[in-house]
This record gives structure tokens, C-alpha cells and sequence, in this order.
């Protein structure tokens, strides 16, 4: 099958959308409900294009009334250059839906209200985004960022931890200023679930991103780290210390000397040996 074809076969709808599609059609506003809708189907074909430029794995773009998800089977170890193009395609897109509704306002071909209530929706999409809340674009750009200054098992925790204080923000936001927006209730209470899930799987997260390492797919270092590390350091303690994009070499101390370890020395006694609490000062008497 066509690449291009299987991102239309992998849109799905969320059961959520048709409840508030059924609102929306006995309050008469099913009108906004597609614009909406359209909204955000081009803010996430624009992550799964850029995607597939770069052969990602796609497994689906679940639609949501209020928003989306693109769900890609990667795991931490892209290039730097490809995660960035591939998080930012989609507020991208919300330019282009700037320039194509000033054009066909001025042709006559939408009218004043529509072209008002379109550049209103597409604002406050992009807006709400580029929130540092997780699984927003905002929330993935934070944890990309702090991939660059950190391990990656580290990143992931501080979004999260930056996700679970701006959406305290916006819900305290919520509470004093517009208690009855039901749309920003459930918005919210939606990406308090995502954070949550994503909390409870951060270990899973870590591992995914180690067994893509251990199994060699196509992974570009920019950089050689060097891990310096006691010998009595359990193993699973230093792969915590593990960078995406970077190659390392493990250097162990021990009564005062220090031995090389490679990386792939310690995912293969993690992932094939099982010797996840060992110290890491006795790997050097295995190699």
C-alpha cells in the first residue's frame, strides 16, 4: 500500500467525538464541531507528513473533538533534527490555515463569520499546543529540549513534572475565571489523564528507548559521553545516566583504577543476562 495512502487508513475517531457530535447537532452548532474538526486533522496530517518523510513508523491519528494525537512507534532515538521538524509540523500548519482563510475570505468564497470563527478556532488550537503540557506539541518541545541537557530517562520525568504544574495553573485558571467552560473542563481533564498514563509507563518509556539501542536500528550519535561511575553502582543505575543521540563509554572505578566499559556491553548484560541490580564492577570481569 502506498505510504501516502496509509495516513488516511490510520485515522480513527474517538467514541467521544460522536457524543459531542450529537450535542452538537441538537444545539445546532455541528458547523463549528467540523470546523473544528478540520482543524485539527491538518494540524496532525501535518505531523504524520513530516513523518513519513523521514520513513517514521505511524500507528495512528486518533481525532478527538477537541484536539488530536499522532502516535508514532519511535522511541527517543531519532535525530535531534528529525523529532524537531516532526513536533513543530503541526503548529506549522496553522499558518498555512491562516493563509488559506484570508485568501478565500477575500474571494468571497467563506463569509465574514465563518472566516471570523475560523481564524478564532485555528488561534486558540495553536494556542492551547504550544502549552508545556504533555502530549501537547508545547509538552514534547520541553522534553526534547531538556534531551539536550540531560539523560533521557531524566527529561522525561522533568516534563512531566513541568506537565503536572501548568495544568495545576490552568486548572486553578479554570476554577476562578471560567468555572462553566464545559469544552476547557474536559480538555483538561483529558490532558490530566494523558499525563497521568504517561507517568505510570515513564519506566516502560525508558526501556523502549534503551531496546531500540541494544538492537542496533539505525541511530545517529552526534556526540561520545563519557559515564564515569563507582563500581558498586547497580547497572540499571547507569543506564538511567543514558543520552539520547550520544554513544557512550562507561568508565568504572575501582580502588583507584579506572576501566572502560562500552555501552552495548551493558544493554546486552541488562537485556540478555537479566543482571538488572548487579554492580557494575563486575561486568569487568565478565568481558
Amino acid at each position: 500500500m502506498n505510504k501516502w495512502v496509509a495516513i488516511f487508513m490510520n485515522i480513527h475517531i474517538h467514541p467521544l467525538f460522536w457524543f459531542v457530535a450529537l450535542i452538537a447537532v441538537m444545539t445546532a452548532q455541528f458547523q463549528t464541531l467540523l470546523l473544528l474538526f478540520w482543524i485539527v486533522l491538518w494540524h496532525e496530517l501535518g505531523h504524520v507528513v513530516a513523518a513519513h518523510l523521514f520513513s517514521w513508523r505511524v500507528k495512528r491519528i486518533l481525532l478527538l473533538p477537541f484536539g488530536g494525537v499522532a502516535e508514532m512507534d519511535e522511541h527517543g532515538n531519532r535525530p535531534f533534527y528529525e523529532e524537531l521538524i516532526v513536533t513543530i509540523a503541526g503548529p506549522l500548519q496553522h499558518l498555512i490555515i491562516f493563509f488559506i482563510a484570508y485568501i478565500a475570505h477575500h474571494a468571497n468564497v467563506i463569509s465574514s463569520e465563518m472566516y471570523r470563527q475560523l481564524l478564532e478556532y485555528n488561534l486558540s488550537i495553536l494556542l492551547i499546543n504550544l502549552l508545556p503540557i504533555w502530549p501537547l506539541d508545547g509538552g514534547k518541545l520541553l522534553f526534547l529540549y531538556r534531551t539536550m541537557r540531560t539523560s533521557f530517562r531524566r527529561a522525561h520525568e522533568q516534563a512531566l513534572y513541568a506537565s503536572i504544574f501548568f495544568l495545576s495553573v490552568c486548572f486553578i485558571c479554570l476554577l476562578t475565571m471560567a468555572p462553566m467552560q464545559i469544552n476547557l473542563w474536559i480538555i483538561v481533564c483529558f490532558l490530566a489523564h494523558a499525563v497521568w498514563l504517561e507517568w505510570k509507563q515513564r519506566t516502560y518509556v525508558w526501556i523502549r528507548f534503551l531496546l531500540e539501542r541494544y538492537y542496533g536500528k539505525r541511530i545517529e550519535y552526534r556526540a561520545l559521553k563519557r559515564l564515569v561511575v563507582d563500581a558498586n553502582d547497580p547497572l540499571f543505575r547507569v543506564l538511567l545516566l543514558f543520552h539520547r543521540g550520544k554513544k557512550h563509554a562507561i568508565i568504572v572505578k575501582k580502588n583507584q583504577m579506572e576501566m572502560e566499559l562500552d555501552e552495548n556491553e551493558l544493554l546486552y548484560a541488562y537485556f540478555h543476562e537479566k543482571r538488572t541490580n548487579e554492580p557494575i564492577g563486575h561486568l569487568l570481569y565478565t568481558y
